[in-house]
């Protein structure tokens, strides 16, 4: 059978249930840190409650079955019954992922499969008690004083099945003939709300009924129905009425109306009522409440109002709009460039009105396309729990600036690079527990991974406490692998060593393992992150641990970048790869190995002409001064000399055409200020398909 992938109520389904599924994984690896964590306790039964109702409403028989019995295992735990352990932990984390494999089932528009026997057979001894439950004689729920006979068998007769509709009816009947048969009062401060009730009674229940209706449920003590002839009975119904009920008291009604919670003695009838006011103390903390029950009271009538201020949009549409702004950013760009040469004042303040009403249009549509990286982090609990339980390890994980925003389109790329580079340092980084109480260090390890914006750009860092690189070892396996002799190994600095590890088929591994040790990854990573317009750096301290430092831009959709002109063209270099600019006297470069390179702050550069690379015919000799343009490529830093710099200017990248597409170098086109069209540069690609040793 085939789902409507276009049913709304389906979409807000897998939109909100999806949600709660991508914070339970963090939450459950989080339990089994803290396992006497009520709150988390009740947060995780929640979502799981959640997602079966929806999956219930929405006839998803096999993700209802596999919740029920996951909710019904955490009732347990919330109940005292059961206590967290890995055991019990890795189980959960089994129903996590195939929840996740029934939702991708459903976003393709096919019914959810059912869960296998063995992973349904395992839960079903966790969802029952391993002894003895005990009777929760003493906190079950009471008949009100003067209950009618038809109220008892509602509330308190029922021998675990849910309350059907006819008891509850009887229920509701039963308190209106109380309020009618019995001399109460009214309470003094609603005599309208009284007055309006008598002539309602039969038809709509009002608020104070339906709260003594929750009192009786809850066995609440001290409700206006309790001692009609005392005067503090009204108060303390009129405080009841306006107060709020607690997470736990609302799961416990829920409970009782499910007929979980058995109550003690159905037969417990009007009689025993004198003793009703036995447990005193219940409505005594609630007095000091009740001046203050009317002001709580107004605040919670507007609350609903916030979840009028969102709405969902399809990010299909987000897209749209961002390519509309990036078209205005040319027009504007255009408009600027034009103002120059009218030389008309009125004209000038309206282009400039335009350009900062186009700043601020783009910077809000950027806004709309934000997310937090909480999105990416929120994985890696659970990965870093996985693997240091595969591996013997133990490794504590800080997670850093979860509410940093950028753009969409990157928080979908990271999240292959980030696991590799946790990974990495959960296996190669952190010491077995033996090894780490050995160095003197604590059993467990510790990796931060965290982010933050730092200007137009976001620094990601992942960091452990490891055991840190040795840069000799790193040189002997750059000569082991071939990858370069001895000679030039020993010519690398402790940084260049560091480096190594991102050099395709690299790896300090002695054994291959499903985790590491075929030197593919780190190459991979480098790569993904420069065509994100990143780079990445690692430091280590022998002994100490290993920080790698991902810097990317906040946004892909508008590119800031550096024009320079090669002959008559103009090309467009990304700035964020951009380091620094200088004009140098180009003749007095050396040459190294048969390379071209300049000395900057005595480290020496590897130096390239772009016009030969570009520019058909651009093979003749540099003389006199020229402009260098130093940028980044991962780790590397070279200068490429142009023929004369433009300026900074924001751009929009436009796909090239047949002709261009694919060709080595280029990643873009975009139109100019004057009309013209720039080529954008793909620095790693340039330097792999033109430069020698990259």
């Amino acid at each position: 059978m085939s789902l409507d992938t276009d049913d709304e109520i389906l979409q807000d389904f897998l939109v909100e249930a999806g949600e709660l599924l991508e914070g339970l994984s963090e939450q459950l690896v989080q339990l089994e840190q803290t396992p006497d964590d009520k709150d988390l306790l009740n947060a995780v039964f929640r979502s799981f409650h959640t997602i079966k109702g929806g999956a219930g409403f929405l006839n998803l028989e096999n993700l209802v079955k596999i919740c029920h019995r996951a909710e019904d295992v955490f009732n347990l735990l919330r109940q005292g019954q059961r206590q967290v352990d890995s055991n019990l932990m890795d189980i959960i984390l089994q129903v996590i992922d195939i929840l996740n494999q029934m939702f991708d089932e459903v976003r393709s528009g096919e019914m959810p499969s059912p869960a296998p026997d063995d992973l349904m057979a395992a839960l079903e001894p966790l969802a029952q008690p391993p002894g003895e439950v005990p009777e929760p004689v003493a906190a079950a729920p009471e008949p009100p004083p003067p209950p009618p006979p038809a109220a008892v068998p509602a509330a308190g007769g029922r021998s675990g099945g849910d309350i059907t509709d006819e008891e509850f009816e009887a229920l509701l009947d039963a308190l209106q003939d109380q309020k009618q048969g019995g001399a109460a009062p009214p309470p003094p401060a609603a005599p309208s709300a009284a007055g309006s009730q008598g002539g309602a009674a039969g038809d709509v229940i009002t608020d104070d009924e339906f709260d003594q209706l929750l009192d009786e449920l809850q066995g609440h003590k001290g409700g206006a129905g309790s001692q009609p002839a005392q005067p503090p009975a009204p108060a303390a119904g009129g405080q009841d009425s306006g107060a709020l009920i607690s997470d736990d008291e609302f799961e416990n009604l829920l409970d009782n109306l499910h007929g979980k919670n058995k109550p003690a003695a159905a037969g417990a009838s009007p009689p025993p009522s004198p003793a009703a006011p036995a447990p005193a103390p219940k409505p005594a903390p609630a007095a000091p409440a009740k001046p203050a029950a009317p002001e709580k009271a107004a605040p919670t009538k507007p609350a609903p109002s916030p979840a009028d201020t969102s709405v969902r949009v399809d990010t299909r549409r987000l897209d749209d709009i961002m390519n509309l702004v990036g078209e205005l950013v040319l027009v504007r760009n255009r408009l600027a460039t034009l103002r120059s040469r009218m030389g008309d004042e009125q004209v000038s303040k309206a282009v400039t009105n335009l350009d900062v009403v186009t700043a601020d249009l783009q910077a809000a549509v950027m806004k709309t396309r934000m997310q937090p990286i909480k999105k990416v982090f929120g994985r890696f609990p659970r990965v870093v729990r996985d693997l240091a339980r595969s591996l013997k390890k133990e490794v504590n994980l800080e997670l850093w600036g979860e509410d940093t925003d950028l753009d969409k389109n990157l928080v979908e790329a990271l999240a292959d690079p980030l696991v590799h580079l946790v990974r990495n340092a959960v296996d190669h980084g952190i010491e077995s527990p033996e090894e780490r109480v050995a160095a003197g260090k604590p059993r467990a390890g510790h990796v931060v991974l965290s982010a933050a914006q730092e200007g137009d750009h976001i620094l990601l860092t992942i960091s452990d406490d490891g055991k840190g690189m040795d840069p000799n070892v790193l040189r002997g396996k750059a000569v082991e692998k071939g990858l370069m002799d001895e000679d030039a190994a020993s010519r690398l600095s402790d940084h260049d060593a560091f480096n190594l590890i991102f050099r395709a088929g690299f790896s300090t591994k002695t054994e291959i393992s499903d985790v590491s040790g075929r030197g593919v990854g780190m190459d991979v990573v480098k790569t993904r992150i420069a065509q994100l317009n990143g780079r990445v750096e690692v430091t280590s301290e022998l002994g100490k641990g290993s920080t790698l430092s991902i810097r990317l831009p906040l946004t892909l959709a508008i590119l800031p970048t550096l024009m320079v002109v090669l002959g008559k063209q103009r090309f467009a270099l990304p700035l964020a790869n951009v380091s620094e600019i200088f004009d140098l006297d180009l003749s007095r470069t050396n040459r190294v190995d048969d390379q071209e390179v300049i000395m900057v702050r005595n480290r020496s550069l590897p130096l390239y002409y772009l016009r030969r690379w570009l520019v058909a015919g651009g093979t003749d000799e540099y003389r006199g001064m020229g402009h260098v343009v130093v940028v980044f490529s991962g780790n590397q830093r070279v200068g490429f000399v142009v023929d004369s710099l433009i300026g900074q200017e924001e751009v929009v990248i436009k796909p090239l055409g047949n002709m261009l597409h694919g060709v080595p170098g280029l990643a873009g086109a975009t139109i100019t200020g004057d009309g013209g069209i720039a080529l954008i540069l793909d620095i790693p690609g340039l330097l792999k398909n033109y430069a020698r040793r990259f």
